[in-house]
């Protein structure tokens, strides 16, 4: 957490709040993180201009004047606050501070599992962030072509498969088990068991699933919020997940002897699915 609708979403209120605007200055006050902050970080951002502001998969990226681009991941529970400059209010965790021409910019991490550095902004793609990344689920590139090609002869469960980023960038937890419950897949199926209807059925379903989470903000589970400070609301429309023992949107069945849905773990992650209309 955040996945990609909760980076999307706070990559679109940068945009309406920061697009333009010059980074006058930047305070470090923590650098260790998931990966120590550059000890150059400040000065290479720093009296720039933000051109770009748009996402690769689970990471925020801000192109700037000078030839290089922010690279900025949220961890499991990053938030970036909006600050009023006239009285500006910091919180304890407030590790990284943006001054800008248009207020200030602040990045909360309670558990430093986030991430930010910097690279050219022509280099981008060979980074080590992103050089083993696969198509964004909204990219034209991925297709059932794509897809069946990638799980021919896989044994992998295809919910463990969806969160492989080298497959396909941006998916987490809470999606995959979204998009597998509307388009009926098991999350038990192994890939290469997936027919092309339901390689189809499957992006389709991934990208509503994405799309309509984007517009509904994300997610709020735990730490996730807007940068606005509100909560995202895509968590009253989950079919499944974190839904355990409850009737799904299509129950056709008796609780009493299928037990609604189903929670079990997959590498390690929680999955939840109804055994009765996903096969």
């Amino acid at each position: 957490m955040p996945e990609l609708p909760e980076v999307e979403t706070i990559k679109e209120a940068l945009n309406k709040a920061f697009l333009g605007a010059e980074i006058t200055s930047v305070v470090v006050k923590n650098r260790n993180f998931r990966e120590k902050i550059p000890d150059d970080f400040s000065k290479i951002v720093s009296n720039t201009n933000i051109l770009e502001i748009k996402r690769i998969a689970k990471y925020a990226i801000l192109n700037l004047s000078n030839g290089y681009s922010i690279i900025w991941h949220f961890g499991m529970s990053g938030k970036v606050r909006f600050i009023e400059e006239k009285n500006p209010q910091f919180e304890k965790h407030d590790h990284i501070i943006f001054y800008t021409t248009k207020g200030i910019l602040a990045y909360n991490d309670i558990r430093r599992f986030g991430l930010l550095t910097y690279e050219k902004t022509t280099s981008l793609l060979k980074n080590h962030l992103f050089i083993n990344i696969g198509p964004d689920p909204f990219d034209e590139k991925l297709d059932v072509c794509y897809l069946a090609k990638k799980f021919n002869n896989k044994k992998t469960p295809i919910k463990t498969a969806l969160l492989d980023q080298s497959i396909i960038n941006g998916i987490g937890n809470i999606y995959a088990s979204e998009a597998l419950y509307l388009s009926s897949i098991s999350p038990l199926r192994e890939c290469s068991s997936l027919t092309d209807k339901e390689l189809t059925n499957l992006i389709k379903a991934i990208r509503e699933t994405l799309s309509n989470a984007i517009k509904a903000g994300g997610s709020t589970l735990r730490d996730y919020k807007k940068p606005d400070g509100s909560t995202g609301y895509f968590q009253n429309q989950h079919c499944v997940y974190n839904k355990t023992g409850q009737r799904c949107p299509n129950c056709v069945c008796n609780l009493d002897k299928t037990f609604g849905i189903q929670k079990i773990t997959q590498s390690g992650r929680s999955t939840f699915y109804c055994k009765t209309l996903q096969k």
